[in-house]
């Protein structure tokens, strides 16, 4: 099929290319989340992954070019006429400064080995970078300005187009509900950080101050942990850390917020934000055993975010959107089985 065959056909057809799926099996990547081999160049004295404190975690600091090049072949999960999926890991940014090491960096090389010639891939929809998960390319700008279209009708009739899976530390109460927050990016001491703000008036939406919502559900609890669903009514970066901030019941390996958090006799409570500077989310000692991990490791949890669905328009006007997804990284997977997060 062509570059910008009609979306309707793409979608219609939608299904995994035999040869993508050996390349991923390859590579360590199946119908289930599996832990990847090491990069090229990677030492083969490294550690069983059963031993590693998060098996299938990427650490694109230490990649090369090449290397992330192999990964980012490797997360393709398929490919439909202009459209690509990819499962995204955990850690590696989209976009970037000149010169670093990006998706879009090498979205160049994704083309030309997906055998798209001079059609560059895009970015549609994306996971930010400490969030792991789905990314949806296109080779096609027509095609790519049509999903964006449908993703902002979506948006504005409040239905939900992306849901992620995220465990908790703590239990949301009630189970499910909806989360509403005016929030703004602020630049403090050399970091962007997302703060809330109460009652905004005219003038702070005008500067920048969002209206946010998010939808969540818990799905399974254990160990005073909690498998939550997530899906966003709104775009604002770090929405969704923040929106379960404001719950008392922060995203596991969130080094960036869960600080706000503070815990007196047993309650939770929520300390000042510009008062509390980003460090490393502090555990209970029980939960850091439960998760087989010792201290020093507890404070490199990754974040445990994942986009695991996106909806996409169906192949007619009046039909259901279709579903992409996207299996759980190996590390996730993991922690949910040490804690009894048993999805129903």
């Amino acid at each position: 099929m062509g570059g910008c065959g009609v979306l309707g056909r793409v979608l219609g057809g939608w299904g995994r290319r035999p040869e993508i799926q050996a390349a991923r099996e390859a590579a360590g990547f199946g119908t289930e989340a599996r832990h990847q081999p090491p990069p090229r160049g990677s030492s083969k004295r490294s550690r069983p992954l059963e031993n590693q404190p998060f098996p299938g975690l990427l650490q694109p600091e230490n990649l090369s070019r090449e290397q992330l090049i192999d990964v980012v072949r490797a997360s393709v999960l398929d490919q439909k006429g202009p459209l690509v999926t990819l499962n995204k890991p955990q850690g590696l940014p989209v976009t970037g400064k000149p010169g670093e090491l990006t998706l879009l960096s090498v979205l160049p090389e994704l083309s030309q080995s997906l055998g798209l010639g001079e059609r560059e891939l895009q970015v549609v929809r994306a996971s930010g970078k400490e969030t792991s998960g789905l990314v949806l390319l296109s080779s096609c700008p027509q095609t790519a300005s049509h999903l964006q279209k449908f993703f902002t009708y979506s948006q504005r009739a409040q239905r939900p187009i992306a849901t992620y899976w995220a465990v908790t530390d703590g239990i949301p109460a009630p189970s499910e509900g909806k989360i509403q927050a005016a929030l703004k990016l602020e630049h403090i001491e050399g970091v962007d950080l997302v703060v809330p703000v109460k009652s905004p008036s005219r003038k702070d939406i005008l500067e920048g101050v969002k209206r946010t919502l998010s939808y969540y559900r818990v799905v399974a609890t254990g160990s005073g942990c909690a498998l939550v669903q997530l899906q966003p009514l709104t775009a604002f970066p770090s929405q969704l850390q923040v929106h379960m901030v404001l719950q008392l019941c922060p995203v596991l390996g969130d080094h960036k917020y869960s600080a706000r958090v503070s815990t007196v006799l047993g309650q939770r409570f929520l300390l000042p934000t510009e008062s509390i500077k980003p460090q490393r989310q502090v555990l209970d000692e029980a939960l850091i055993r439960r998760l087989h991990l010792t201290p020093s490791q507890a404070a490199q949890l990754p974040l445990h975010l994942h986009l695991h669905c996106l909806h996409l328009p169906g192949a007619r006007p009046r039909d259901t959107p279709s579903e992409l997804l996207a299996p759980l990284p190996p590390y996730f997977s993991r922690t949910l089985q040490y804690l009894g997060l048993h999805q129903q």
